[in-house]
Parts: structure tokens; C-alpha cells; sequence
């Protein structure tokens, strides 16, 4: 289990991704995501997590550029958003984000929602951009396990990372299991239940340990063997949420904390989205 900030899962193409990473969702461009990254970055994370449609990939990349950190220590994920879904219409995109960050290759290229009729040619262009060499590892979010099944079913390539909403009221069990099963990692996206932290259990835990409500989650998440992005702009935050390497919840306490789950969504349902 994961020890420290920097500490990496291994994806079923032998790539390392780390355990954390810093999520930059509606982060302004400019001054606040370059200091949140910077700041990420000095605490020693390094794995970031952005997205074309987050219009912030710009600023994320002038820090990646400043940060004195050498470029293949960093583990870099954006994603296609669904308006460029499609074969060539993802490529092209890719090459957008791409050159907004200052890249020559992102480490993790996700299909941001999986949109009807699209997601398998999107597929396609990943597994080009894979197989050219400008993608470490290729991935998508917001897949249920019908889409996964779907996508597999005539893929070439099985994607590396699932990144869904994931968090105690929505623990997932059977994509978790479906994903464990096809060595497929799985990856949260608001950990933190958009800051709906207020819950006893997760106070009493916080008490018992010494931590948090939100470092409980975090190592839940680590525990669970999900990797996980809290977002914040604050650079004190920034610093606490990876401040959960140094203790262990029992095997007690994870139960308490898996029988949260209400299925309840603080996003939109990926069977049901129209953007």
C-alpha cells in the first residue's frame, strides 16, 4: 500500500500512475491554477489531472514548464471533451490540449463522457494516439460497466484507468469489482463529495485517527485501491489532503465507511447526461 505522496499503482501496460493527484476542475486559467499546481507540485505531488473542456490546460502547463521538476517524474491526465467525439474530430483535439500544456506526449488521454454512438470511434483515436507514442496510457470517465463491456467487446486495446464520481455515498461495488477483474484501475473524481464532508461517521473516524474528514476519505479511497484527485486552489488544503500516508484505517473502520453508500451522485448520471 501506498507510503507516500509519490508512491504509483502500475496500469496493466506496465505504466506508473500515482496513488494521488491534484484534480484542477473549475480552476480559473491563468494565476489560480498555475499557483495551485505549483503549489501541488513543491508538496510533492505529481500527478495532475485536467481536461479540455476545464479550459485550464494552458495554465497547467505554464507551471508544469516552471516547476523544476523533470518532465517524465510528472504524470500528466486531460481529457477529450464530447463535442470533439469522434475519430478525427479526437485527434484533432488532442493535439489542442496538447499543445496547450506545452507537451510532447500527456501521460494518461481520457474520453471524457461516454457519448452514444461516439465513444467507440473516440476509442479508435486513442488507441492511435496510444500506439503512436504521444499517450502513456489511454483511458476513459464516467464508463458504467455496460459501457465498458461495449467498448470491449471490439476494442484493440483495453483501456488503462476508469475515472468515475466515487466517494462513500457512491462506493460503486460492481464497477469497482468489474474493473478489479479486468485490470482496469479505477479512479475517483470528487473524493470529497464536492466538500458534503458533514457526516458522523466520518467526524467520529476523524477524531479516532487524529485526521480529517477529508484525509479519512482520501485513505479510504488509497485502501480501496482507487486512485484518487482532490481538487482545491488552496495551497494549505493542497498540503493536508496528502497528509494521509502515515496511518491506516482497520479493516473495521473501511466497513463502517463502505456502508455510507446511498448511490447518490453530486454529478450527472452517465446514463443520463446532455452535454
Amino acid at each position: 500500500m501506498a507510503k507516500h505522496v509519490a508512491d504509483c499503482t502500475t496500469l496493466h501496460n506496465g505504466v506508473k500512475m500515482p496513488w494521488l493527484g491534484l484534480g484542477v476542475w473549475k480552476v480559473t486559467d491563468g494565476e489560480q491554477v498555475e499557483h495551485a499546481v505549483s503549489a501541488a507540485i513543491s508538496a510533492g505531488y505529481r500527478s495532475i489531472d485536467t481536461a479540455a473542456v476545464y479550459g485550464n490546460e494552458e495554465g497547467v502547463g505554464k507551471a508544469i514548464a516552471g516547476c523544476g521538476v523533470p518532465r517524465e517524474e510528472l504524470f500528466i491526465t486531460t481529457k477529450v471533451w464530447n463535442s470533439d467525439q469522434g475519430y478525427e474530430s479526437a485527434l484533432q483535439a488532442f493535439e489542442v490540449s496538447r499543445k496547450k500544456l506545452g507537451l510532447e506526449y500527456v501521460d494518461l488521454y481520457l474520453i471524457h463522457w461516454p457519448v452514444k454512438g461516439k465513444y467507440k470511434d473516440t476509442w479508435r483515436a486513442l488507441e492511435k494516439l496510444y500506439k503512436d507514442g504521444l499517450v502513456r496510457a489511454i483511458g476513459v470517465s464516467n464508463f458504467h460497466v455496460h459501457h465498458l463491456e461495449d467498448l470491449l467487446a471490439d476494442s484493440e486495446i483495453k483501456p488503462m484507468v476508469d475515472q468515475v464520481e466515487y466517494h462513500p455515498l457512491l462506493s460503486q461495488q460492481e464497477l469497482r469489482a468489474f474493473c478489479r477483474s479486468q485490470q482496469i484501475q479505477l479512479e475517483a473524481w470528487s473524493p470529497l463529495m464536492q466538500g458534503n464532508l458533514d457526516n458522523p461517521t466520518l467526524t467520529e473516524l476523524g477524531k479516532k485517527y487524529g485526521k480529517s474528514p477529508a484525509q479519512i476519505v482520501l485513505r479510504w479511497d488509497l485502501q480501496n485501491e482507487v486512485v484518487t484527485i482532490p481538487k482545491s486552489v488552496n495551497e494549505k488544503r493542497i498540503i493536508e489532503n496528502k497528509d494521509i500516508f502515515d496511518f491506516e484505517l482497520s479493516a473495521e473502520d473501511m466497513e463502517k465507511i463502505n456502508q455510507l453508500n446511498q448511490n447518490k451522485r453530486f454529478g450527472a448520471d452517465p446514463d443520463n447526461f446532455n452535454f
